[in-house]
């Protein structure tokens, strides 16, 4: 049997028993020239954040709630990529980019439970720039190391359900073929056209998902710097103004960033953008952004450089 064939079930129609996936190109010789480059990204991404979360770890002056969601955004970054790049990369080397039923699945549940949960950690994030700018002197007092976990738990938690929600009832539907799915990995929204069944329901999960997760986190994010905003406008001083402006700065940008490029992939209507110009944006969401977020927080962040200097020397020193 030809790989990707529906087989018959017991029920007397086809059933599909492996997807096969177009990849990012159809082109053989631009996909030997693309695999250097997405190797090369995919290794920068796992580098940058782990040594971040390394360097959080090592410098007890880097242990504090900002530092501890941003070790946990870098954690998050890491297992996002890796669920994508390494069969992407190896799709790039094969004739036929089949991928099993069952894989295709679980792929999709990691990507839409590690996105959402990094959706619900960036609303946290705002959260403690606000209580750090609006309430400094409660600071301490508000965000303890039990408060940071339990919010942690929390973005995992909903991202989880949030998942579950999708992939359940995504993939018990019936899928008779094509089983060609127009992306380089396993996205519901380019899965279920390709099902015999109903979808209805599905889409309107998927719909209110995106209400509730998505524009929910956007909208509490938003709130919290409208808090800052005028928390910010009530310092007297023009130099105490940029220095708390600074600390929500690389924030803002990861947020534009990822809720950015992902309404546009999720929420826009598929008619008014292209299947490829999809897979720009997606190439952006999932292997870009995890790339450039550690770079982001760190570019202008003196207390990592400090930090960064303090590790160095104490391993020279070792040395």
């Amino acid at each position: 049997m030809a790989p990707g064939r529906p087989v018959a079930d017991s029920r007397n129609h086809t059933s599909v028993s492996i997807f096969v996936l177009l990849g990012l190109t159809e082109n053989k010789e631009l996909q030997l020239l693309l695999f250097p480059v997405f190797l090369g990204i995919y290794l920068v991404t796992l580098i940058w954040n782990l040594s971040l979360i390394i360097l959080i770890k090592m410098d007890s002056h880097l242990h504090t709630p900002m530092y501890f969601f941003l070790s946990f955004l870098s954690f998050l970054d890491v297992c996002y990529s890796t669920t994508i790049s390494p069969r992407m990369l190896s799709d790039f080397l094969k004739e036929q980019k089949t991928i099993a039923f069952a894989a295709c699945a679980t792929q999709y549940f990691f990507v839409s439970w590690l996105g959402l949960s990094e959706c619900c950690l960036l609303t946290v994030m705002a959260y403690d720039r606000y209580v750090a700018i609006g309430n400094p002197l409660q600071y301490s007092a508000i965000m303890v190391p039990d408060v940071c976990k339990k919010m942690v738990t929390g973005a995992c938690g909903s991202g989880l359900f949030s998942s579950l929600v999708q992939t359940v009832p995504g993939f018990n539907l019936d899928y008779c073929g094509p089983n060609i799915i127009e992306h380089f990995f396993c996205d519901i929204p380019r899965i279920f056209p390709l099902s015999c069944s109903d979808t209805f329901i599905l889409q309107m999960i998927i719909f209110l998902l995106a209400i509730f997760v998505g524009f929910g986190s956007f909208f509490l994010i938003l709130l919290s710097y409208g808090f800052i905003a005028a928390s910010i406008l009530k310092i007297s001083s023009i130099k105490g103004s940029l220095r708390a402006f600074n600390t929500c700065a690389s924030h803002l940008v990861v947020v534009t960033l990822y809720f950015g490029t992902g309404f546009f992939v999720y929420i826009q209507p598929t008619s008014i953008h292209t299947k490829n110009q999809d897979k720009v944006l997606s190439v952006f969401y999932v292997n870009i952004i995890p790339m450039l977020n550690p770079l982001i927080y760190s570019l202008r962040n003196k207390e990592i450089k400090e930090a960064l200097k303090r590790v160095t020397e104490r391993v020279n020193n070792y040395l």
